[in-house]
C-alpha cells in the first residue's frame, strides 16, 4: 500500500527536543516502511525521517505553532503532493477541511488534542468524509457526539530507548513548561517524598518562558535541577537513570507520550488518574496513580520496588511501534 502521511509544519520529524506527535508520526512512518509499504511524508523541510519525502516545505518554526497562517499552506502543499497514495493519514487540524483535497483517495485524521466543545464541533464536521481516529478511549469518550472510527494508542519501537536501571535515585519530571503539565505539583510531590527532582522541559514560547520565571523558578531549591529541554539521548539517559517518572498532569491529556517513553526505558511512571493515564498505567505494575499530593509522595516512595521489567515489557506487548502500526493498517484496509 501507499500511505501519504502529514505532519504539522512546526516540529520536525522525527523531533530534536520536544514533539510527542512528530515522535509518533515517525515511529509509525518507520513501522509502516518497514512492512514493506510504500510510505511518502509531508513535514517540515528539516525532517529527517527516513521514507520518501515531499519537497518544498519550509524549515520548522516552532514559535509559529498553532499559527493557521503556517499550517494551511503547509497543507495545501501537502494534498498537492499526494495525489498517487492509495490513502492518506493527516495529523494536521486544518488538512481534513481543505476543500481541494485530491479526490477518491480516503483520508484518515487522528485527533492529537483535547476534546473542547470548539474542537468537537470541528471534528463533527471532518466525520462526514474523513475517519477519525482517537488516541485514548478517555479522548473518544469525552466527545460521544463525534465519530470515531477507532481508538489507537500510540506506540514506539522499544528497540531504540535503552533500557536504565534507575540508578541515579532521582524523581525526573519530562514535559512543556506549562501549569497544566503538573511542574509545581511535581516539586512538592518529590519534596515531599524526600527524593530528589530533575526536571527537563521545552520553554521555548512566551508564555513558557513567563511561566518558568514567574512560578517555577522562585520553587527551585537545592533537591531541584532544571536541566532544560533534552534531545532523545538525553531524554531516555535521564529516564533510564530515574527511579520514576513523576507525571501529575492538572488536564485530561489525550494520551502523553512520555509515559510510555518512561515505561520502554524501564521507568515506573507516577502519576494523576487523569485522562490517558489509567490506560497506560497499570497500578501497582508499572507505576502508581494518585489525586492527592500526599499520596503521590507515598507512592513516589515505593516506585523503586516495582519491577522495571514490567515497565518495558508493557510497551513491547500494548505500545510498540509494531502493535500501533498493525492496528492503523486494519483500519486503512477497512477503509479501502
Amino acid at each position: 500500500m501507499r500511505i501519504g502521511l502529514i505532519a504539522p509544519p512546526w516540529i520536525p520529524v522525527p523531533p530534536v527536543g520536544y514533539g510527542g506527535t512528530e515522535a509518533m508520526i515517525h515511529a509509525l512512518a518507520t513501522s509502516l516502511a518497514a512492512a514493506g509499504h510504500s510510505v511518502v511524508l509531508a513535514a517540515a523541510a528539516d525532517s529527517t525521517c527516513p521514507v520518501e519525502r515531499i519537497g518544498g516545505f519550509a524549515p520548522a518554526e516552532r514559535a509559529a505553532m498553532g499559527r493557521t497562517s503556517s499550517e494551511l499552506p503547509h497543507v495545501i502543499r501537502a494534498y498537492a503532493g499526494l495525489v498517487d497514495v492509495d490513502i492518506i493519514h493527516d495529523h494536521t487540524l486544518a488538512g481534513p477541511l481543505y476543500r481541494h483535497r485530491p479526490p477518491g483517495i480516503p483520508v484518515v485524521s487522528t485527533i492529537h488534542s483535547d476534546m473542547t466543545p470548539e474542537l468537537c464541533r470541528v471534528y463533527e464536521a471532518f466525520s462526514r468524509d474523513v475517519s477519525l481516529v482517537a488516541i485514548s478511549q478517555h479522548q473518544a469518550n469525552s466527545a460521544p457526539d463525534v465519530k470515531i472510527r477507532r481508538v489507537i494508542h500510540h506506540g514506539i519501537d522499544p528497540a531504540t530507548v535503552p533500557p536504565g536501571d534507575g540508578a541515579g535515585g532521582y524523581a525526573c519530571f519530562l514535559g512543556r513548561m506549562a501549569p497544566c503539565k503538573g511542574i509545581a505539583e511535581a516539586i512538592e510531590v518529590a519534596r515531599r517524598a524526600g527524593m530528589q527532582l530533575k526536571i527537563a522541559a521545552k520553554m521555548s514560547q512566551p508564555a513558557e518562558v513567563d511561566y518558568f520565571r514567574s512560578v517555577i523558578a522562585p520553587l527551585l531549591g537545592p533537591e531541584e535541577e532544571f536541566v532544560g529541554e533534552l534531545d532523545a539521548a538525553g531524554k531516555f539517559a535521564l529516564l533510564g537513570n530515574a527511579v520514576a517518572l513523576l507525571n501529575p498532569v492538572q488536564w485530561d491529556e489525550p494520551f502523553g507520550m512520555v509515559m510510555i517513553e518512561a515505561l520502554a526505558a524501564g521507568t515506573p511512571v507516577v502519576a494523576t488518574p487523569r485522562g490517558s493515564a489509567p490506560e497506560i498505567i497499570e497500578h501497582g505494575v508499572t507505576g502508581f496513580l494518585a489525586a492527592a499530593t500526599d499520596e503521590l509522595a507515598s507512592c513516589l516512595q515505593r516506585a523503586s520496588g516495582l519491577d522495571r521489567y514490567d515497565c518495558r515489557s508493557a510497551v513491547e506487548t500494548r505500545f510498540s511501534a509494531e502493535a500501533m502500526t498493525r492496528k492503523y493498517m486494519e483500519l486503512f484496509e477497512d477503509v479501502l
